[in-house]
């Protein structure tokens, strides 16, 4: 096969029409290169008509606020729900650190909350355990709820509703990884209180960066654009009774997710495809095992990411060398700035095969991630309150991410797929 480019987990491309180029190029002619304008209020409107449309042909009237990022999105709607310094917040353990980062910016603590096995989500026994835990050694209930589409996954969103309903705690339901996932028809983000979506350069659809809000009532997001163009006051001169944050998206950049919208739904059912084709690919490679969604017709996920697990007595070509070298560089297409490590090696880390199968398919240009690392083990969380049954903790240790962007063609799946079974031949 002919060499090809890095092949990158996913990647929100720009379309291949001009409709970026033309609502960016509307953004510098009318001088609105801000973090606000006709973009803005545009793609919010669209992303409201996405977020409110039904399978069944039933309508919701959710609202829309964009904002710089999905993190600034989460920490934003900690706010909306009165989370303060030394309160408790339920959070998914199974996850990337934005999830859970924001409960700390405002003082509060994170009690993580392990995983049911077909989703990888937020197992609803766990949180209502954590739930009355923290109650009786408290003497109150968290002030929110945090479950995460994990990859794009669906997670069990009747009965999560069902528990913080019962006990009457918000649910701010982190659906970065999941647009255009649905559960039961709706898309997800529409069923808490809030809804948290992310456009990130690797996202379903990207806006370079940025993410949005989805909120019940316009009210709501009012309150939201408030504190996200620093809580101004109605008077003539700068008057603040409140904390505010440089968090609204900018007019380029929703320039930009208007074209993206255009191609979102192509975007999900290409992801669909590709996960089908690895599906049936891989069905018979002794010891790999995909991902897949739940049978329940009511679980649609977008597979963000196409995820697999290696069982730990498949030998993998390399494995005797894995965790040998301490990396000094950044490693993935999201490469960024990192802290120099003196050791290869950590307490909680995928297993030796799982690392050599990331080594031996990056000797292949391919790029084959391991799964989020449980933040209950991260160093930062060591003092964090847990509630798990290791789930997510075993996943970790076995668990490896394939390509799936709108780039990724059958050709390149099928030539990953044969590349995976060299590696364990």
């Amino acid at each position: 096969m002919a060499e090809r480019n890095m092949i990158y987990l996913c990647l929100a491309h720009m379309s291949e029409n001009t409709m970026e180029e033309k609502y960016v190029q509307e953004a510098f002619d009318t001088n609105w290169v801000v973090p606000m304008g006709p973009n803005v209020n545009a793609f919010e409107q669209d992303l409201a008509t996405f977020v409110n449309g039904n399978a069944d042909g039933s309508n919701l009237d959710r609202k829309v606020v964009c904002l710089s990022a999905g993190t600034a999105a989460i920490h934003l709607a900690l706010i909306a729900c009165g989370v303060k310094a030394g309160d408790e917040v339920c959070v998914q353990s199974f996850t990337f650190c934005a999830s859970s980062h924001p409960i700390t910016y405002l003082g509060a603590k994170p009690v993580f909350i392990g995983s049911e096995k077909d989703t990888w989500n937020m197992d609803p026994e766990l949180l209502e355990k954590a739930i009355l835990d923290r109650k009786a050694k408290t003497g109150h209930y968290p002030k929110a709820i945090i479950p995460v589409a994990l990859y794009g996954m669906p997670y069990q969103i009747d009965k999560i509703m069902a528990i913080a309903n019962k006990y009457g705690i918000p649910v701010i339901e982190d659906a970065a990884e999941g647009m255009g996932s649905r559960f039961d028809g709706r898309v997800l983000g529409s069923y808490g209180k809030y809804g948290i979506l992310s456009f990130n350069g690797n996202k379903m659809i990207t806006t370079s960066g940025g993410g949005a809000m989805i909120c019940q009532s316009p009210e709501e997001a009012n309150e939201i654009m408030w504190y996200a163009t620093q809580a101004r006051d109605a008077y003539p001169y700068y008057e603040h009774t409140a904390i505010g944050y440089n968090y609204r998206m900018s007019n380029v950049c929703a320039g930009i997710g208007r074209g993206q919208m255009t191609v979102l739904d192509e975007h999900i059912a290409h992801h669909k495809h590709v996960q089908a084709l690895y599906e049936d690919l891989l069905k018979d490679v002794p010891g790999i095992h995909m991902h897949c969604q739940p049978a329940d017709p009511r679980y649609d996920a977008n597979f963000w990411l196409c995820a697999a697990t290696i069982d730990p007595d498949v030998h993998v070509q390399g494995q005797e060398n894995a965790y040998k070298e301490v990396i000094k560089t950044a490693v993935g297409g999201a490469a960024g700035v990192i802290h120099a490590v003196d050791s290869a090696t950590t307490d909680c880390q995928p297993n030796e095969n799982v690392e050599a199968l990331r080594v031996f398919m990056l000797d292949k240009k391919v790029e084959c991630r391991p799964l989020w690392k449980p933040m209950h083990k991260q160093p930062v969380y060591a003092s964090a309150d847990v509630y798990t049954n290791n789930i997510e903790e075993d996943l970790f240790k076995i668990g490896f991410c394939l390509p799936a962007g709108p780039m990724v063609t059958d050709d390149d799946v099928k030539y990953i797929v044969e590349c995976i079974k060299e590696a364990i031949s």
